[in-house]
Order: C-alpha cells, then structure tokens, then sequence
C-alpha cells in the first residue's frame, strides 16, 4: 500500500488558522474524501514546539492511502480530483511550496488501538541517508538497528517507518529516502523522549551513522481523521 504524505503551506495572505480551517472544513470533506481510491486519510496540522533542529516550515501534513500505483493513477485521472480536488487547491494551498512524498508505511512498533485514538501527537523525522551509502543499506539499517533504538523511547506509543518508494529515483535522487513517524500521547511526553537518556546517548548520535544531518527534518504534528481509522473498501 502507498501512504503519500504531503506537506503545505497556506497561499499568501491567508492565516495558518484559517488554511487549517478550510482545509479540514471545506476541502477534506467536500472535495478530496470523495475520491473513491483514498483508502484511508488523516490531516496533521502543525504544532508549536521549541527547541527543534531544522524544522519543517509547513503548517499542515496530509497523509493519504492507496491500494497500489495502479489506483494513485486512477486518482488523479478521476472527476473528483479533476473537477474537485485539484481546482479547490490554489484558493488555500502554496503549490509552490508543496511537499509530497511517496512512500511504503510500515508499522515498527503497532498499536491499532491507539491509531484509532482522538488527536496524536506526532514528530515526523525526514531522512536523508549520508554520502556513499546505498539506498538498500539505509533501509536495511533503518528498519534494524535504528527501528531498535527508537523503540526504546519513553512514552512512545506507535512508530511508522515510510521509505520512499523506487519510482521516485528513476530519474535521479529523492530529495529525501525516509518518513519516520513517533506517536505520543501528548506534547509533554515527547519531551521527556527527547531528552532521556536513550534519544540523547542512543538514538541521536545513531542517526550520525545513518543520514546526512543537515537533511535530517523534524516537525510536530496533531492528526485528524477524515477517513479513517479503519480502511474503506
């Protein structure tokens, strides 16, 4: 299964609390949940948090589930993304600034239940492997050793790995390889993770091993299910 994460920004002159607004309002529910190939779809809206390095700009992530290629294809040839989706986008949305990643999600540390609860607190890291390293190395290491350390967090309750798909080197390098996601109940207790002694003395300097640090992005996020939790048929 694809799960695309998008990245936005509101168009010039536009508040972040109104684009957030309109988009969960007015766009999700009136254009894009109607289009029949998303699966499942959950917006994350950016929250306010100090002390991070290289922090995305964006103020909103859409994450977005498809079957497969076949059906992402099928998506943006329908109607409702045509005459729909893709219209109502410039009146809230700076394409220009736009983030999309296509990637392979994948459940490190599962927890059905707490997916399905109200409002996660998330930190998106993006990865971009170091220099001479290759890009089945990188997905070896990070689904290993890397995934072992992060798992060890204090208060992490659901972490999703989202390598980014082969397509997207077919022409060149992807701007970036991998998505993380850590799910926490809430801003203070990723906090505390990110200043215990396993981020700082294990999974900090591990990433050293693993990517290009002026490439490695943060930002928080809170999501909001429009389809979903469960998968539509």
């Amino acid at each position: 299964m694809i799960h695309q994460i998008i990245f936005a920004s509101p168009t010039p002159g536009m508040s972040q609390t109104d684009f957030q607004d309109y988009w969960l309002h007015v766009h999700a529910h009136q254009y894009a949940r109607h289009i029949p190939q998303i699966r499942r779809y959950l917006i994350d809206f950016r929250v306010p948090f100090d002390g991070l390095t290289n922090e995305l700009p964006h103020a909103g992530a859409a994450e977005i589930w498809l079957a497969n290629e076949q059906e992402q294809l099928a998506s943006l040839q329908s109607p409702m993304f045509l005459q729909g989706a893709r219209m109502d986008e410039p009146r809230w949305a700076a394409f220009w600034a736009t983030l999309v990643l296509d990637t392979r999600g994948q459940p490190m540390m599962d927890s059905p239940e707490y997916v399905a609860s109200d409002r996660p607190i998330k930190l998106f890291v993006l990865l971009k492997r170091k220099p001479g390293m290759s890009l089945k190395q990188f997905r070896q290491e990070s689904a290993t050793q890397h995934a072992q350390r992060v798992m060890k967090l204090p208060g992490l309750q659901h972490y999703i790995q989202g390598h980014v798909l082969d397509s997207a080197y077919a022409i060149g390098e992807s701007r970036f390889d991998a998505v993380e996601q850590w799910w926490f109940n809430d801003l203070e207790a990723l906090r505390r993770a990110l200043a215990s002694a396993q981020y700082v003395g294990e999974v900090a300097p591990g990433y050293e091993d693993l990517v290009e640090q002026k490439y490695l992005f943060k930002w928080v996020g809170q999501g909001h299910w429009v389809i979903g939790p469960d998968f539509r048929a």
